[in-house]
């Protein structure tokens, strides 16, 4: 996944200027928190061209920090300095560009500012550029373009550049698919904490794409990224405790992690909560809360869950029989091409009048169209 860093909010102090007693003061009481000192300090330092105040104002317009928050004032602070070269500035204004933020958004404008600040080395830009690159944003699509500012900016630790040239060679994408290489470069992400490249690292051990296979250490990998709370981690963690792959069998660990995910709005979770409240597996069987977990997945489309909320209807558990309401479940099961939805369809519409399958039928449409949602 590219996604557009922000920049950390780092003190940019540069000694030996005629002007560092101001900037040196500012960055005091910028640490000290004494925002209001510290902006007139900057401000003072500033007005007499020093680059690392401008940088610094922008930065606290940006935060809120001692200011009233105002994009539009930091953007002017980032663009006299950027203009003056600094690339952090550089740097902050091509992510003002990117997000609209103070300025109407303009990925051109972003990559152009991007570009500068990458070529004076800023990690953070070169990582951007490479996003930009890969995504087609403010210019043509080129994964090889993307690659090149991506080991640019990995060379120098950036994490989320190792993990997408680690992406990079899983998919493909300007370089010829290596698993191997793909796992390399998670390993360096990985280390830094990134969730991602923990969660790809997982991956690669539970397939034995690029590594031998191994579930303990795939657990391992997905622990750790499940931790950091990525849902889909969370839930193959679950999965595997319910199932014993890589750990010990754990009904309860498994639906708690489980849980996890489904809080997230995880499909697949939501679902597998709805099946262990309806086998009382780690938890005490409870119909009614098997339906509400079939719901929410179901309100997301997920065709098995629709199925079993057709299950539920009828035969009467957890909700009032009505063979209406399994006939529309039943039918939007079907179309997602779910084994036995048709043939439990018929079998329910046996027991229903022409009039009652007729409005089943209206319902299913009517739940399609609004895309499964408030459709009980």
């Amino acid at each position: 996944m590219n996604r557009l860093q922000t920049l950390l909010i780092t003190l940019a102090i540069c000694a030996g200027t005629v002007w560092a007693g101001d900037l040196e003061d500012g960055d005091a009481a910028y640490l000290r928190k004494d925002y209001a000192n510290a902006l007139k300090k900057y401000k003072s330092a500033a007005e007499k061209k020093d680059v690392n105040a401008q940088f610094q104002i922008g930065i606290m317009y940006g935060s809120g920090e001692g200011v009233v928050q105002d994009y539009a004032e930091a953007v002017h602070w980032f663009k006299m300095a950027a203009v003056q070269g600094n690339a952090d500035a550089q740097h902050n204004l091509a992510l003002k560009y990117y997000a609209g933020e103070g300025v109407i958004q303009n990925y051109t404008e972003a990559v152009r500012w991007f570009k500068m600040a990458a070529v004076q080395g800023n990690a953070d830009a070169q990582y951007n550029l490479g996003a930009m690159y890969s995504s087609g944003q403010g210019v043509v699509q080129n994964y090889a373009d993307a690659l090149r500012w991506f080991n640019l900016s990995a060379a120098q630790g950036n994490m989320d550049a190792q993990y997408n040239i680690g992406f990079a060679y899983t998919s493909g994408q300007g370089v010829v698919k290596d698993y191997a290489e793909a796992v390399r470069w998670y390993r360096l992400s990985a280390a830094q904490g990134s969730a991602s490249a923990q969660y790809n690292l997982g991956y690669a051990y539970i397939s034995g794409k690029g590594v031998a296979k191994n579930s303990t250490d795939a657990f391992g990998w997905y622990k750790l990224a499940a931790e950091q709370g990525n849902a889909i981690a969370q839930f193959n963690i679950g999965t595997m405790y319910g199932k014993g792959v890589g750990v010990k069998q754990d009904y309860i660990e498994a639906i708690n992690w489980t849980k996890l995910a489904a809080a997230q709005g995880y499909a697949e979770a939501q679902y597998n909560i709805g099946t262990m409240y309806l086998k009382g597996l780690g938890i005490k069987q409870d119909y009614g809360e098997a339906v509400r977990w079939f719901k929410l997945a179901a309100a997301q489309g997920f065709a098995a869950s629709q199925y079993n909320i057709g299950i539920m209807y009828g035969e009467g558990r957890g909700v009032v029989q009505d063979y209406m309401r399994a006939h529309m479940w039943f039918t939007l099961a079907a179309v997602a091409g779910i084994p036995n939805a048709v043939k439990n369809r018929d079998i329910v519409a046996k027991q229903m009048t022409t009039q009652q399958i007729v409005q089943a039928q209206k319902l299913a449409r009517e739940c399609q169209a609004r895309n499964f949602k408030n459709c009980d």
